[in-house]
């Protein structure tokens, strides 16, 4: 069972106990506005994952968004198994990848195109949009060996990542949700002097009333087909409410670590009351290993490890964490 506290002005201050602090997700209801959420403040975890590849600035940036979307929905997982986040586009970053295995394992990496990127940035052209350009973002739910894959695809063309996620929660799981993310570098004091660290957040929301007659959006008259447009919001007041209150938030909110995430909820939803849980804590932790690589290797024909051979070697770097498994050809000479 999750543990609980309500926020108000006299609970203890950020850091002390019943306070979640970075890298953990921090579930939360709002009774009275019929609200379920969930809200994060990625630190060294991230800072770490982005560090290792020493991407630039503006991929950095575009990973640290899809992992905090990556970490807000794979820990609503009520099940062993995997959200894997996937963006496959023609821009110049043209592969986002974070997968998230429950209880807490998170790993990610992008792939970029680093001419048509310099040229990008040269010319001060680095929004999410052009980097990523036209394509999908795939979100997908496996849940092991012997069990079916469910798989939303959501198309970008023009869509930044936050809003995509609202257009898949609209069209796949038709449930009213908002959301807002956020990513920036913090100058973070340390034994050798100041330097620069990751920082990301977010915050999604979403209206789960007991009666679905108000989830509803409203009816528009006249056209073909369907007479209700999907892209329409529903009119409870709530709902709209809520989208208001989350318009409020600063990008800075998301990523303070003086104002945390039990803070921002306070701030948020005071008037209405807000229940907090226990943070559930989310690690950068890889799921490669040397078993996992060997078994690949142990698939490939004499001709494929012949080809896969180098300086008298097999090396095989893991995309998402770099680190590096060397292998002796003669150990596959009998396939």
């Amino acid at each position: 069972m999750l543990e609980t506290h309500q926020v108000t002005e006299h609970h203890p201050k950020l850091g002390e106990f019943g306070y979640a602090g970075d890298d953990h997700v921090v579930p939360f209801e709002v009774g009275p506005l019929d609200v379920r959420g969930r809200t994060v403040q990625l630190g060294p975890m991230l800072d770490a994952i982005l560090n290792r590849h020493d991407y630039p600035e503006p991929v950095a940036r575009l990973l640290a968004e899809a992992c905090v979307l990556t970490v807000l929905l794979g820990t609503s997982l009520k099940f062993e198994g995997k959200f894997i986040l996937q963006t496959r586009t023609d821009g110049p970053v043209d592969m986002l990848v974070a997968d998230f295995s429950t209880p807490s394992a998170l790993r990610a990496y992008a792939r970029f195109d680093a001419d048509r990127l310099e040229a990008l940035v040269a010319a001060g052209q680095t929004s999410q949009q052009t980097l990523l350009g036209s394509g999908v973002l795939a979100l997908t739910i496996d849940q092991g060996a012997h069990t079916q894959r469910y798989q939303g695809i959501v198309q970008l063309d023009g869509e930044t990542l936050e809003d995509a996620a609202r257009t898949y929660f609209r069209q796949s799981e038709q449930i009213p949700t908002d959301l807002r993310l956020s990513v920036a570098k913090l100058l973070t004091p340390g034994p050798g002097g100041a330097r620069e660290q990751w920082r990301a957040g977010g915050i999604l929301a979403q209206f789960l009333p007991q009666s679905p007659e108000r989830m509803r959006v409203p009816d528009i008259s006249g056209g073909d087909g369907d007479p209700r447009d999907v892209t329409q919001e529903p009119a409870d007041n709530s709902w709209r409410e809520l989208v208001a209150l989350l318009g409020t938030i600063e990008p800075t909110e998301l990523i303070d670590p003086t104002i945390g995430a039990e803070r921002l909820l306070y701030r948020l939803f005071h008037e209405h009351g807000v229940r907090v849980f226990g943070g559930v804590p989310v690690a950068d932790q890889c799921s490669c290993s040397r078993d996992k690589i060997r078994g690949i290797l142990e698939g490939f024909s004499a001709q494929e490890i012949k080809d896969s051979t180098e300086d008298g070697g097999i090396h095989v770097a893991c995309e998402f964490c770099s680190k590096q498994y060397d292998f002796d050809p003669a150990e596959f000479a009998a396939q």
